[in-house]
């Protein structure tokens, strides 16, 4: 469906029991293993699964890769086909952002830190096309990747704070042998920077152990721990290496009293700019 129209049409006329619900999944296309990781998650709790595709601009800065970024919709569409979606919206930037259009979300935990700090305009844009697809798609669940991770703190308290009747599933980072996360981006490296990113899991392994070792006891700690095994490879420019609070997204100083922690890194591998995190148990004392 490429008009909002024909798609509410198609939405409409579904037939859905009490107990038969529809999942839906965003994205921005050039699809690998992690985004049909949402489609199988949908397609296990829902009777209809609905996907999108659409390079959103708002929440890219003029200086970003919006242009660029990898556009394949007939091999996405044939992939998301292949995993049993049932319907794929694929709107024009005029349709979602018609002339005039001034209406925007913005979520102080996204905020001035970590992507926030880096991407002062992304979750402005993000939640607002989010919100705008969530109206359109009608659904009862979405699913998120975990990969992005202070993007599903971002739309978990919109849904929150805005009353939406809609629940989030965030659905575990799919990664290459090698640790690498699965990402869009990835296809912009070449082999030696893919073999060189995997620096990243590792810092992230590396700080993940410490808490769950029960070795430390503060969030310092574990940042000097991951930024460490990032000197292993100096080709990597960090821009962040953070030990957050799951759900305000802060950096944690003391460890006590959490139960989980957030290991997150973004940063540069040449050109290109790849984010990663994984969630760490702490350790009972």
């Amino acid at each position: 469906f490429s008009t909002i129209e024909d798609y509410r049409r198609w939405r409409k006329s579904l037939s859905l029991a009490p107990d038969e619900l529809v999942g839906f999944f965003p994205t921005m296309g050039a699809l690998h293993q992690g985004h049909l990781d949402l489609a199988r998650a949908a397609r296990a709790k829902c009777k209809y699964v609905v996907s999108s595709i659409f390079v959103n601009s708002k929440q890219f800065a003029p200086t970003e890769d919006f242009a660029s970024y990898p556009r394949q919709n007939e091999a996405d569409i044939k992939k998301l086909q292949e995993v049993g979606v049932d319907a794929v919206f694929l709107p024009t930037d005029t349709a979602m952002y018609p002339e005039g259009y001034d209406t925007y979300i913005t979520c102080d935990v996204g905020s001035g830190r970590n992507e926030g700090e880096y991407r002062p305009h992304f979750f402005r844009g993000v939640a607002t096309v989010v919100c705008k697809l969530f109206n359109i798609a009608g659904a009862h669940i979405v699913f998120f990747g975990q990969k992005d991770a202070q993007q599903c703190v971002v739309i978990q308290h919109m849904v929150r704070d805005l009353n939406m009747d809609i629940e989030v599933v965030i659905v575990p980072t799919r990664r290459e042998a090698s640790g690498l996360a699965m990402s869009s981006r990835n296809q912009y490296l070449s082999p030696e920077e893919r073999d060189k990113a995997t620096v990243i899991f590792k810092a992230l392994s590396a700080g993940k152990e410490l808490i769950e070792s029960g070795k430390c006891s503060t969030g310092e700690e574990v940042r000097q721990a991951m930024r460490k095994a990032l000197e292993a490879e100096p080709d990597f420019k960090p821009q962040y290496v953070s030990c957050l609070h799951r759900s305000t997204v802060l950096e944690l100083e003391g460890l006590e009293g959490q139960a989980e922690a957030l290991l997150a890194i973004a940063g540069f591998m040449g050109t290109t700019r790849l984010i990663d995190n994984v969630i760490a148990t702490v350790a009972a004392p």
